[in-house]
Order: C-alpha cells, then sequence, then structure tokens
C-alpha cells in the first residue's frame, strides 16, 4: 500500500498562496488580519451589548460603516480604527518596524 505524502500548513500556504515576503503571500497576510480586526470589532461591540448603529453614532458615522468595518476592514482609515477602539474601551498598541526604526506606540 502506497502511504500519502502529508505537507505542513507552511507548505500548503508557500505553495497556494506564495511565499513569505512575495506580493501575493503579503496581501493574504494583510487581508488576513484586516478580516480578523474586523472580527474583533463585531465581537467586542457584541459583547458590549451595541448596535452598529449605537457604535457609529459614538465615533460619528453610519451604522452602513460599521457593518462595512467588521467585514472587511481594508478600506478604513486608521483614524477611524482609533476612533472605533476608543469607543470599545480597547487597549492600543502600535508598532511599526522600519529599517532603520522601531517605533512603539501605546
Amino acid at each position: 500500500m502506497k502511504r500519502m505524502k502529508t505537507y505542513t500548513l507552511n507548505e500548503v500556504q508557500d505553495k497556494l498562496i506564495g511565499k513569505k515576503g512575495t506580493p501575493n503571500r503579503e496581501r493574504f497576510e494583510y487581508e488576513l488580519q484586516m478580516d480578523l480586526i474586523g472580527q474583533a470589532i463585531k465581537q467586542t461591540r457584541q459583547e458590549r451589548n451595541l448596535t452598529q448603529e449605537e457604535l457609529g453614532k459614538l465615533i460619528g458615522v453610519q451604522k452602513a460603516q460599521i457593518s462595512r468595518l467588521e467585514n472587511n476592514a481594508n478600506n478604513v482609515t486608521i483614524d477611524t480604527l482609533l476612533r472605533v477602539f476608543a469607543a470599545l474601551k480597547a487597549k492600543i498598541k502600535l508598532q511599526v518596524e522600519l529599517p532603520n526604526l522601531n517605533l512603539k506606540v501605546g
């Protein structure tokens, strides 16, 4: 009987999406992070017993913008994200790494 070849998650991602550092992989990782941020905002909003409309009023945007943010955080400004996090009483830590600079805010 022939054994099936097994692959690690990293091997599958490298083959299907691209190796780390390639444009396709970077885009995938970015979109995944934005999706996770949207899900975290939705979950926290619900835990705080806020509707999308109520959260929108707290930060000065329409309910539709909160809905878009929760479903796809790709096209949101940092300002809007910061206002959402502040309204949800979230602790914010920002880390920026550039070749000659490591900056942490928060």
